[in-house]
This record gives C-alpha cells, structure tokens and sequence, in this order.
C-alpha cells in the first residue's frame, strides 16, 4: 500500500460501549437461533431417505455456527455473559461452545452465579483448567466453590507459592466480606525514595493495575504508611521525596469488614481503591470501585427479591426449581389471605345489612398496605446505610407515625368523601375516615417494626417483608373497618 492510499484510508472507529449494543445483539442471536433451527428442520424433512441429508444438515449448521461466532466474538465478555443470562438453558449452551476459549475466564467472572454453574457443567476439565489457569487469585477465589475439586488442584499446581498463599486466603474470608472480594495486585513503594524513582518502577511495570488511582508507601514489614496519589506523583517535582507528598490520612478496610460497609464508605467517601489491612497494619490488598459496584448490584437485586420472598433462580429454570423457590412464600401468603378472610366473615351480618361496606372495606386494606410499603421502604434503606441506631430509632418511630397521620388525614377526607358519594350516609363515610387513619397507622408501625425486628436477630430485613405488611394490613384493615361499622352503625 503507498503512502498516499494510507494516508486516504478512514480512521478506524472505536467499539462503542453501549448496553443497548447488547440488547441488540441479543435479539439477532435470538433470531439467528429461530432461523437456524426452522432450516435445519425443513432441510431434514425435505432429504429424509436421501443419504446426502447428513451432510446437507451438517453443512447448514456448520454455516449458522459460523455466523453466530462471528456475532459473538465482536462482543465484550460482559455482553455475552447477559446474552447467555438471557437465553433458555439449550440455546445458552449452544453459544457458551461459540466463545472463544480466551474468553472463557471473563464470561464465567461476569455471568450471574445461577448461569455460571450451568456453564461450568457444560466444559470438560481440559477447557475448564485452560479457562482458569490465567486467573488472578481473587478472581480464582471468586469461582472456586463452583468449579470441581480437581479442577482447582489442578490449576493450584501452576501457581507460585505467593499466588496459592493469596488464594487460600481470599478462600478463607466469608463469602460476604471484604477479604472475599479484595484484589492483591497493587503498587507498593517505599517512603524513602523520590518520586522519580517511583516514575521509573513504574514505567518498568508492563501496565499498571486494574483501577490504580494511588499508589501504597509501605515499610519493610508491609505496614501501611501512607498513600500516594497518582495526580499528586505527576504535578511535583521528582526530586521530592514520596514521604513529603504522601497523604497520611486514609480510609483503610479490615479483610473481615462486611463487603456492604464497604460499599457504603466508598459511596460517601467517592473512593477509587481502598486498601485493606490485617489486625498487625500489614497491607494484605485492596478493594475497587469495580468490586464495589458489583456488591452494589447484587444487594440491590437480593433486597428486591427478598422482598417478595424469593432467591435469586434461573428465569429458565425447570419448573420443579422455580415451585422449591416461589411456593414457600406463597403458602404463608395464602395463609395470610385466608386469616383475612376469616376476619371478615366474622362480620357477616353486618356486611349483609349494610352491603356498601364489602366495596369500601378493600380500599382501607389496600391504602393501608400501601402506606406501610412506603415506610418499609425507607426503613429498609436505611438499615442498609446503616442510619438506623438505638439512639435515633425512637425518634424515627414517632417521626414516621406522625407523617403518616398527617398523610391520612389527607387522605381519609377524601375517601370520606367517596364513601359519602357512593352511599349518601355520613356515619359509613365517618366510619370510612377513622378506619382508614388506623389502617394507615397500623401499616406505618409494621412497616418499621419488621425490617427493624428482622434486623435485630441478624435476619435479612427485606425477606418476606411485604407478604408480612400484606397479611397485617388486610387482617386488621377488615378487623378495623367492620368492627367500628358494627360498632356505629347497627
């Protein structure tokens, strides 16, 4: 090629980032399968008897894997792992086989943990010991309980004594804590040197860490001593010494630390890394942002679930799975519902004298259970921020049932005034008004005392939560309306 055509040729245009990319991406490999599988079958039944159809049908599905590989490999491992998180266990499978082995070890670091066992069973050992054995030690860790035993001993035996030291160590931290979630690859320097000894280390290493925003001075006994930011390394002058510049007041982790403390210092703090330190002040790791984000991302989807009394489940998973996960939860459920109806019908001669009250008593169950949610919420949240303490939890109490006081008071006027509308009596609308403040309260009181309760006895506050507010709000929400009706209006 001249130089002239080079210098013609257009730039070539960087891979943009987009989840949106992938989403579009899924849905061509979702139609490329459909297309796939309706040729192969009407190249099977129109060859059937014919002796070439086995070479017709390979050479078909030769040409469809060849396409869907292509697809595949111009997408970053965090693309794929969504496009296999998103597709039926046959059809995941089918694409895992299209990725190419030196993607392996990121798709199975990035697929959720119900899709990366599937996948792992699906690679025979030769592929799985291939996949892992580049792995760091903490993202070794990370797969460890899911790969089988022999696989691990295996890649154990490539590994130097410090990297099967740090990897029996991340090993050994509980799942949820920050020892199981720190990376042990960071740049450490002494205090004693300049900085343009450091700019040289630093300029001999093949490329920096993963998310290095600050460098660790530490002395001979890896004690921490400070920390070293790179901004400030590149604005002063290299004669300084690192122990001038260093900044000696830092945020530091305990390996034993709960991973969502962690997040919560990085929230507040806006930290890039963080380092972690044993109970002797040695530095032992550090933790990222990128880690942080995703325990972020997994409390976020663990308390959405536990809400509703879920764990988390393959969206494709076998029906005998989902019933183990989803019908616990909805027997208690059924249960609640059937103590509401019980409370009900102890008021059956007051309904059939008065039988507006069957239509209005299922909006005092429903604001109330409303009303608490929103409570619940917030306490949830806050439990989570770890805002909540035996000091101030009192004050939120009071503070929580007076703004819904307030709130129903609001809103009872105008149930009040549907009630008064629809039946054109002033005690059911009065009767209306008082039932819907004391639901409403009922709500708030449970909305705070069962994520608070749950909490106390080291439980998930968000687990099952709302099937608890549901049966409290509807139980005493009919209890509640019907008894003052009995009360005042017969």
């Amino acid at each position: 090629m001249t130089q002239s055509a080079a210098a013609q040729k257009p730039p070539a245009t960087p891979r943009r980032l987009d989840p949106e990319d992938a989403q579009t991406a899924l849905a061509e490999v979702q139609e490329r399968l459909r297309r796939q599988h309706l040729v192969e079958e009407l190249v099977h039944r129109q060859e059937e008897g014919d002796a070439k159809a086995p070479l017709v049908e390979d050479l078909v599905h030769r040409q469809h894997e060849a396409e869907l590989k292509t697809l595949v490999d111009g997408l970053h491992p965090a693309d794929i792992a969504f496009i296999l998180e998103s597709l039926p266990k046959d059809e995941r499978q089918a694409i895992w086989k299209l990725v190419s082995p030196e993607h392996d070890a990121d798709v199975l670091l990035e697929v959720e943990d119900w899709v990366r066992e599937s996948l792992i069973e699906a690679m025979d050992r030769q592929d799985l010991v291939a996949a892992t054995e580049s792995m760091d030690a903490d993202e070794l860790a990370d797969l460890a309980p899911d790969l089988p035993p022999d696989v691990v001993a295996e890649v154990q035996k490539g590994l130097t004594e410090e990297e099967r030291a740090q990897l029996l160590e991340a090993m050994g931290y509980p799942e949820d804590s920050v020892g199981a979630i720190m990376d042990f690859e960071m740049v450490r320097v002494r205090e004693d040197v300049t900085l343009e000894v450091v700019l040289r280390y630093l300029r001999r290493l093949h490329e920096l860490p993963d998310h290095t925003d600050q460098i660790f001075v530490v002395d001979r006994q890896d004690k921490l001593q400070g920390i070293l930011p790179l901004s400030r390394l590149l604005v002063s002058e290299p004669e300084t010494e690192v122990r001038a510049v260093m900044n000696s007041d830092f945020l530091t982790l305990n390996p034993l630390d709960s991973d969502a403390d962690a997040a919560g210092a990085f929230e507040r703090y806006d930290l890039v890394s963080a380092p972690v330190m044993d109970d002797q002040g040695r530095l032992i790791g550090r933790v990222t942002i990128a880690d942080v984000v995703d325990v972020m991302r997994e409390d976020s989807q663990e308390q959405a679930l536990s809400r509703a009394g879920l764990q988390e489940e393959d969206i494709f998973a076998p029906v005998t799975t989902a019933l183990r996960n989803r019908a616990p939860w909805l027997l208690f459920n059924l249960c609640t519902a059937a103590t509401a109806s019980f409370v009900a019908s102890q008021f059956e001669g007051t309904v059939s004298q008065i039988v507006i009250l069957a239509f209005l008593m299922s909006i005092v169950a429903g604001i109330g259970g409303n009303s608490g949610n929103q409570t619940m919420t917030l306490i949830i949240r806050a439990l989570a921020m770890g805002r909540i303490t035996g000091r101030n939890l009192w004050q939120l109490v009071k503070r929580e049932l007076f703004v819904t006081l307030l709130v129903g008071l609001c809103g009872s006027v105008v149930a009040a005034l549907f009630a008064w509308v629809i039946s054109r009596s002033v005690s059911i609308a009065l009767v209306m008004m008082a039932a819907m403040i004391c639901n409403m309260l009922v709500g708030a009181s449970v909305g705070v005392l069962v994520p608070m309760v749950r909490a106390r006895f080291g439980k998930d506050p968000a687990m099952g939560s709302s099937v608890l507010l549901t049966f409290a709000t509807d139980s005493l929400g009919f209890f509640i309306f019907l008894g003052l009706a009995t009360i005042f209006l017969l």
